[in-house]
């Protein structure tokens, strides 16, 4: 087994390119958690699937991502970081390979839960690494550089898609993640230590109860308005689901704080005020992410005719400044308070979204929307850094697993839920805009995508902007949140979180390396 020794940390001979090795994979991954977005209107059109169906393909993703993060992050812990990550990166390379491959949409929806589950074996495993390679008084660059790549990661998806879908179709953004995969697991071969292993016994019910929870919440919030929120089937309906699946989301919080076992989710890590508060802010982060690009890739290509790279194109701004602050952020998050600096790219974010639904509400031309496409670019390069740096610095080695765990956990729930609203949200802007007769039953706006009338184009983007609403008043929370947040002390002391005893940085390498 190999080991990181002291000197390796404190001069970063091995962390750096451990972490570089790793970002490569996680780009991979969270590009594909916004890339369908732009493929929408092409994919339904050529598996002959409605709207929904195809929302369906980004919501089983995230769904699939989600709900195992917790036990994958402990996975993390018992097997090596390193070995689960290479695990999940050959599940979701050849999950890659099946979406490409798929005939149908029922087909494609099931790999990309697969897909899914490779990703969410693999997500954890990069904050896990530097909780425990870096120690706290250097996490700053390091969650700079982790934060910049996931914001990064959710704008170039849609440039991406636009660029493979228009040049190859839509099959290559699926096959695209091939090469990049083996290209990832040859990197994470060479330069990823190998870590010593924490034991943990795993909460069986648990698991099944925060699967089972998120799966009725999620199915009932994005199929209620295709069942006019009314019933299902018998004494199924959509609202029986959505109550239910709170209710068995309470269960497993309960649970985790009575069970005398190993909990899943440690509730002792929520006895950090920044631990706390940056859950809450990344979870409305994960809501706007996965949601705020679907009206506007919709509005471009079925009302401006724009092709999916043109259409794309409209998100250049952002991946640009995004891609050019983020370091800079990254590397003066031990200056900068993480509260400001957090507060103002969400505000950022918020701000650019209620923009950009009023431009595409009013009708305003493309142009305009490049400054609010502007905006979201700060507002990524300033707002994942210090969401990050603030959740985890605090946390001891014992816990990196379960606390970059359950950190990626909330992000991805809120991925969920913003997938599953804006599907809601969406069909229902356009049943409230469309003419009598022109709605979304059956041979309405959900198999006209791609090819609106003129006289609906306008009541089509009137729905695109409004649905911008929901990631905007959602980012209040995440702003609210944030301005709480503690300024990290400068010291070098692992702190305590309420599970596992305080660890100098100094300790011996082997628990250092931890």
């Amino acid at each position: 087994m190999t080991s990181t020794t002291s000197a390796d940390l404190q001069h970063g001979q091995k962390p750096w390119p451990a972490l570089w090795a790793l970002v490569v994979g996680f780009f991979m991954i969270l590009v594909d958690s916004t890339i369908v977005s732009v493929a929408t209107p092409t994919i339904a059109q050529a598996l002959d699937a409605d709207i929904n169906a195809v929302i369906w393909v980004t919501s089983a993703y995230l769904l699939a991502y989600a709900v195992p993060l917790l036990i994958t992050g402990r996975l993390g812990d018992r097997f090596g970081p390193k070995v689960l990550y290479q695990a999940g990166l050959v599940v979701f390379t050849l999950a890659s390979l099946w979406c490409g491959l798929a005939g149908s949409i029922e087909v494609l929806i099931v790999a990309r839960v697969v897909q899914g589950l490779g990703a969410a074996m693999m997500t954890p495993q990069t904050m896990a690494v530097i909780t425990r390679i870096f120690p706290p008084q250097n996490r700053g660059a390091a969650m700079g550089l982790w934060g910049a790549v996931a914001g990064v990661a959710s704008l170039v998806g849609p440039i991406v898609g636009g660029l493979l879908v228009d040049g190859f179709g839509w099959e290559w953004i699926f096959f695209v993640n091939v090469p990049v995969g083996v290209v990832a697991f040859v990197l994470a071969q060479r330069f990823v230590p190998r870590f010593e292993r924490h034991g943990h016994r795993f909460d069986y019910l648990g698991i099944v109860l925060s699967a089972v929870g998120m799966f009725l919440l999620v199915f009932g919030i994005q199929e209620g308005e295709t069942y006019d929120w009314g019933t299902i089937t018998g004494p199924i309906s959509v609202w029986s689901l959505i109550i239910t699946g709170i209710v068995v989301l309470a269960a497993f919080v309960v649970w985790q704080g009575v069970q005398k076992g190993e909990p899943l989710l440690p509730l002792g890590l929520f006895k950090d005020r920044n631990f706390t508060l940056a859950n809450i802010a990344i979870t409305a982060v994960g809501v706007a992410i996965s949601s705020f690009a679907l009206p506007i890739m919709l509005w471009a290509q079925d009302v401006l005719r724009f092709s999916p790279t043109q259409a794309a194109l409209l998100l250049v701004p952002q991946a640009v400044l995004s891609a050019a602050l983020a370091p800079l952020v990254g590397k003066n998050l031990n200056k900068w308070n993480p509260r400001w600096v957090g507060s103002f790219g969400l505000a950022c974010f918020s701000g650019g979204l209620f923009w950009f639904g009023a431009l595409l509400w009013s009708g305003a031309g493309w142009g305009w929307t490049l400054l609010p496409s502007a905006l979201l670019g700060l507002a990524n390069a300033c707002m994942w850094g210090p969401l990050s740096v603030s959740a985890t610095r605090n946390l001891p080695p014992a816990l990196a697993g379960a606390g970059s765990g359950v950190y990626n956990t909330t992000r991805q729930i809120g991925a969920v839920l913003g997938s599953a609203g804006i599907a809601a949200l969406i069909e229902a802007r356009i049943t409230a805009n469309f003419p009598s007769g022109a709605g979304t039953g059956s041979g309405g706006a959900e198999q006209q995508v791609g090819a609106l009338p003129e006289f609906l184009q306008q009541p089509f983007a009137t729905a695109m902007g409004q649905s911008l609403v929901l990631p905007a008043v959602v980012l209040v929370a995440a702003i609210v949140a944030a301005l709480f947040l503690a300024k990290p002390k400068q010291t070098t002391a692992w702190k305590q979180t309420g599970a596992v005893e305080t660890q100098p940085d100094a300790a011996e390498p082997e628990a250092a390396a931890r």
